[in-house]
């Protein structure tokens, strides 16, 4: 139970990276025409997220290639359950990826006004779709004795799972607005302090009721859970005691203590399960079934040792390297976001 017990506290743990730094990301996707007016703005936009962007998705294709090692079973009912909205997902992804990617090949307003619906729309889509996804993980699933989901995709559409995504999509919006106020100069800095302040009563109210809904329809109530949810309610209601004092980087940092105290609600609710089942308790998917060999999670252990706190550093040599403000003027293209115009 060691080694299954570090994995399923492990895959947490990129999970947090992963939400927490795409979480900025898709916030600014969603944000960039509605904060950006013009041409040059949503350049400077993209520029803020352009070094890191891609790098970010890493955090997803490790946490899933970790749980396909450590928990296949999981794996397989997870993915298979709810292969519909991960496709979703995925394609989000790809349309997003293509859109940052080729916005700027060409200098036609038309096309980049296209790619710039495309960046909004998938990333909205994708902050969406993660909550109505863990919500659903964490609140329980209909499986069969064989842990396989014998629901379809209105099962995963239920009232909880869907103020789950809106709650999510608002919060990572917020988490982006902040991100652009303290990455940016100029106009997209204060309008990005600007659309906070209303963005924060929905991402307050919706996530506060998901939380809850979360913690008390927990059969067995963990003490941790309640503790995060408690610390991602406080982070979330002294921000506006900071809106005064412009103090940006706090305000990142309790947008990013909400995202952690999610992800902490949401793991310790699960444990020892996987993936809970709304029927037969039985059929409730736990980590020691779901466990790959003592051997391969051995393997698997040096394996992370080794290379986790390399990826760490690098990255975050990564984030220090482009750590300047993106100003509005021609200083501002040497910085992040290359210029790949024809």
């Amino acid at each position: 139970m060691t080694l299954i017990s570090f994995w399923f506290l492990l895959i947490a743990v990129l999970w947090l990276g992963y939400l927490l730094l795409e979480g900025f990301d898709f916030g600014v996707g969603v944000l960039m025409r509605v904060i950006g007016r013009d041409e040059g703005e949503r350049r400077q936009i993209l520029r803020s997220i352009g070094p890191v962007w891609d790098a970010n998705e890493v955090w997803l294709l490790v946490a899933g290639g970790a749980t396909f090692a450590a928990f296949p079973e999981w794996y397989a009912s997870m993915f298979s359950g709810f292969y519909l909205a991960l496709l979703l997902i995925l394609v989000g992804l790809i349309v997003r990826g293509m859109a940052v990617e080729y916005r700027n090949k060409l200098h036609d307003p038309q096309w980049r006004d296209r790619w710039d619906w495309a960046i909004a729309i998938s990333s909205g889509l994708i902050a969406f779709l993660w909550g109505v996804a863990f919500v659903n993980l964490v609140a329980g699933v209909p499986l069969d004795k064989n842990f396989e989901f014998t629901g379809n995709l209105l099962t995963l559409l239920n009232p909880q799972a869907l103020l789950g995504g809106v709650a999510t999509l608002t919060l990572f919006c917020l988490h982006g607005a902040y991100f652009l106020a303290l990455r940016t100069e100029g106009d997209i800095r204060e309008r990005a302090h600007a659309i906070s302040m209303k963005l924060w009563p929905v991402a307050t109210l919706t996530g506060a009721v998901t939380l809850l809904w979360i913690v008390i329809g927990d059969p067995t109530p963990s003490w941790l859970a309640a503790v995060a949810t408690a610390m991602a309610a406080v982070a979330l209601l002294v921000q506006p005691l900071l809106w005064k004092t412009r103090s940006e980087g706090r305000l990142f940092a309790m947008t990013s203590i909400t995202i952690l105290g999610i992800v902490v609600t949401i793991f310790a609710s699960l444990w020892p399960d996987v993936m809970p089942s709304t029927g037969d308790p039985g059929t409730s998917l736990t980590a020691a079934r779901a466990a790959s060999s003592d051997y391969t999670l051995t393997v698997m252990t040096w394996v992370a040792v080794v290379m986790t706190p390399i990826v760490l550093i690098y990255q975050a040599w990564t984030y220090w390297v482009f750590r300047q403000r993106i100003a509005p003027t021609e200083r501002g293209e040497k910085l992040g976001f290359p210029r790949t115009e024809v």
